[in-house]
């Protein structure tokens, strides 16, 4: 059942949060307008450096060996990303020759979720109910249930280990007669499932301290299985008695013992696994819990992760034996790798096209935070009327309509006024579209509204 706080706002308070809020308001509409004239000179650049990059750029046919002449300039190549260093997880003793290593840690958890709801009363109150729901999921930290608002939940996570999240790299990594610097070696992502081999004494004792911490917070099974009695081995037959026997005896008792030496081995391994009831190991993952399953809270699962070799294409400037970022001419610096085999006209292309998408992403932000900031500092004015919250709703309704509009043409300004700065000729076009909005609003909203206030008056 989800657990609810109700919480109420008088008139008075609420007016003066209203105007404390200004402050925000203004700080955010300032912290928008000038992410929007940051991020349009960012784009430029960033554009123009791609286009330098696109002219001045030449393939390399042949990475697998070096050529003096492209010392120094921009290529562009497609080789094996390959190397033999050796990486280690020295918490779980297991390891790999790879580019990089990757541990992934998760917990099984009560998550609290919350979600509000707000309503005006006549008179200016607002009751605020906060309603609190709670399921058990995997996520990428421990989480503190001391904290929970239901105290029916507090306490009830725990974990069975504590383990960090690790990311490993190797320090050579070959791309045919060159070796690839760190930040390109960091873009290579052809990851693999890296299988464990953990060694027997450490999953014991991983099992032993996750048995000690499931007993304390949980208790001891009641289903505890008593442990099987040991298999009787034959006698062995006395080296007396075998050196009477023919040969073709002692051949054939040679043959047996070593069969019985196999089972012996395959019994105690089969053991030993039985034997780990806490800790399990399957393929990439080694899970703490008692039943994978059907995991309990405080569970941990740790994923192993492995960069292995891959065919990859590089954009960068030849520096002796590696590479350096291309510098353009604004000082902008620019190198990739990008898996698989690419042109650099390809590459070059993919380039613009993600700059286009961070360039949009960026306005529609900077936008939303300048609207968001007019409704800040504005927004006292629905508040003081709130004592009657039907005419608050649509007074506010008429703030929040003013607000976007005069957002919305103030950040086509900002970002005309940067394409002048930048490009004149765009900047002029978005600066006559601005202005026809203002003059849209400004006497067609007039006249629309004299006509719906003499419908009115007919009424």
């Amino acid at each position: 059942m989800a657990y609810q706080e109700v919480r109420t706002t008088g008139y008075g308070t609420r007016v003066g949060n209203s105007f404390k809020a200004i402050g925000g308001g203004i700080v955010l509409f300032c912290l928008g307008t000038a992410l929007l004239w940051w991020n349009e000179g960012r784009a430029v650049k960033t554009e123009k450096m791609l286009e330098e990059a696109g002219s001045a750029y030449v393939e390399m046919p042949n990475p697998a060996k070096k050529d003096a002449s492209l010392e120094g300039e921009l290529i562009c190549g497609t080789a094996l990303a390959t190397t033999q260093d050796s990486l280690i997880d020295k918490d779980f003793g297991v390891g790999a020759t790879a580019i990089a290593m990757r541990r992934t840690v998760e917990y099984y958890q009560w998550v609290e979720h919350a979600k509000e709801k707000s309503e005006d009363k006549l008179g200016g109150k607002e009751v605020t109910t906060t309603t609190y729901t709670y399921t058990k999921e995997w996520v990428s930290r421990p989480v503190e249930s001391a904290e929970f608002k239901d105290s029916a939940y507090q306490k009830k996570n725990m974990v069975l280990t504590t383990v960090e999240n690790d990311q490993q790299y190797a320090e050579n990594v070959e791309w045919g007669a060159y070796k690839l610097n760190e930040s390109l070696i960091h873009a290579i992502s052809s990851r693999e499932a890296l299988d464990l081999a953990i060694a027997e004494d450490l999953l014991k004792q991983f099992d032993k301290n996750t048995q000690t911490a499931y007993e304390r917070f949980y208790g001891a099974p009641k289903n505890n299985n008593q442990p099987a009695p040991e298999a009787q081995q034959p006698a062995a037959i006395p080296d007396s008695i075998k050196a009477l026997l023919p040969d073709s005896v002692k051949a054939q008792l040679d043959s047996i013992q070593t069969v019985n030496d196999s089972i012996n081995k395959a019994m105690e391994a089969a053991q030993n696994k039985k034997d780990l009831a806490y800790v399990h190991q399957a393929g990439n993952v080694l899970y703490f819990g008692r039943v994978p399953g059907s995991p309990e809270v405080g569970d941990v699962r740790v994923t192993f992760e492995k960069v292995v070799p891959a065919k990859v294409t590089v954009m960068a400037v030849v520096d002796g034996d590696t590479f350096k970022p291309f510098k353009a001419k604004n000082g902008k610096r620019f190198q990739t790798l990008v898996m698989g085999k690419k042109s650099g006209d390809e590459i070059i292309e993919a380039e613009q096209e993600g700059n286009n998408f961070i360039k949009w992403a960026l306005r529609i932000v900077g936008i939303l935070m300048v609207i968001g900031g007019l409704k800040g500092i504005f927004g006292f004015l629905e508040t003081i009327l709130k004592v009657v919250p039907f005419i608050a709703g649509i007074f506010g309704w008429g703030v929040g309509l003013v607000c976007t509009i005069l957002g919305v043409v103030w950040s086509l300004i900002v970002i005309a006024l940067a394409w002048l700065f930048y490009r004149p000729l765009l900047g002029i076009t978005l600066l006559v579209i601005a202005g026809f909005l203002v003059w849209v609003f400004a006497f067609k909203g007039k006249d629309k509204l004299k006509e719906l206030a003499a419908k009115a008056a007919t009424k």
